[in-house]
């Protein structure tokens, strides 16, 4: 069966390739892509949620990053499937998973552009650091590194090890705490509770509005 990409994700292969388009036509692709994966995933299998909900900061990442040369790490690879798409497998994306088809997780094998293996979980932190301060050691100061953790990937003691190390010596590093609420199971601590007291509050809720609206003019 051919699956068909929408007439902005057919142009693209690669992340130059998107870093063509304006920022206008940002929303279209994504909402392009994320049509793509439901269309597959609906009929190939694979995991919804979790790439369904880091569509728009998977364009926007290699929209403003310079992937490959910078290193973007997803903690866990359901997260990845846009990813994968836009790095080159969009046609071969139907294999996901499957016999002698292309990993569910990122694979540094199989793409330039999986900086690293995953599967679960919480250790980009740990990683991202490690390659934030071989950078700085190699003098290439404008590398930037990225790492993608969710909550529940947040709850394990590898990431805040990797928070506590990357925070304490200048590493250039950016974390982006996707904070989707799934998980295998429930998460729970009091991570958790922090997250759900900062975005059911009144305060973060207006600010939310106010910049949406703010955006909105642009």
């Amino acid at each position: 069966m051919e699956f068909k990409s929408g007439p902005l994700l057919s142009g693209i292969q690669y992340p130059e390739d998107l870093r063509k388009l304006s920022e206008n036509q940002l929303p279209q692709l994504s909402n392009e892509l994320r049509d793509y994966i439901v269309d597959i995933v609906s009929q190939k299998g694979g995991h919804f949620g979790a790439s369904l909900g880091v569509v728009e900061l998977t364009v926007a990442l290699h929209y403003v990053f310079d992937t490959p040369y910078d290193n973007l790490l997803w903690d866990v690879g359901h997260q990845a499937y846009g990813h994968k798409i836009l790095t080159g497998r969009k046609e071969s994306f139907h294999t996901n998973r499957i016999y002698q088809g292309i990993s569910g997780f990122p694979k540094r094998k199989e793409s330039a552009y999986d900086v690293m293996g995953v599967g679960h979980s919480s250790t980009s932190i740990s990683a991202a650091v490690g390659m934030a301060v071989a950078a700085r050691l190699q003098q290439q100061n404008d590398r930037k590194t990225v790492a993608v953790i969710g909550d529940g990937a947040m709850t394990a003691g590898l990431a805040f090890e990797g928070l506590n190390h990357g925070g304490g010596d200048g590493t250039d590093l950016l974390v982006i705490l996707n904070d989707n609420c799934m998980s295998i199971d429930p998460n729970v601590g009091a991570l958790k509770e922090y997250l759900t007291d900062i975005s059911t509050s009144h305060t973060y809720n207006k600010v939310k509005d106010e910049v949406w609206h703010m955006l909105g003019k642009f």
